[in-house]
């Protein structure tokens, strides 16, 4: 994978807000299970299965929305500073996109606040 086509990968993880996230998610769930047991569904392989269903629904998304596959895709190269402002103007423009990003996210969002 080259660091163009990481960087635009970076840039949707980015904007959908999955990139901080899973590492969050990831740190909060060991410090949990040392002081007491997760709740239930809150597994590192709870996780991986709503991170891949995430990521199928987004990868859906984008195929049957070629103009915001499009934007997305001519961000390979960019600095992150540009890719970061990009992302913010282009929701900004587009807020039915952005509410069905988040939508397509919302599985995460709802892992993070049940399981810490």
């Amino acid at each position: 994978m080259s660091s163009s086509t990481v960087s635009v990968h970076r840039a949707l993880l980015g904007a959908l807000g999955a990139v901080a996230a899973v590492p969050a998610l990831l740190v909060g769930a060991a410090g949990v299970a040392s002081a007491q047991p997760p709740p239930p569904n809150c597994t590192a392989a709870d996780l991986a299965g709503v991170s891949a269903g995430v990521s199928a629904a987004t990868s859906v998304y984008l195929f049957t929305h070629p103009d915001v596959n499009a934007f997305f895709t001519t961000l390979q190269g960019r600095p992150q500073d540009e890719i970061r402002a990009a992302v913010a103007d282009y929701a900004e423009a587009n807020p039915e996109v952005k509410a069905e990003l988040q939508g397509i996210r919302q599985p995460l969002v709802d892992f993070r606040n049940r399981c810490g």
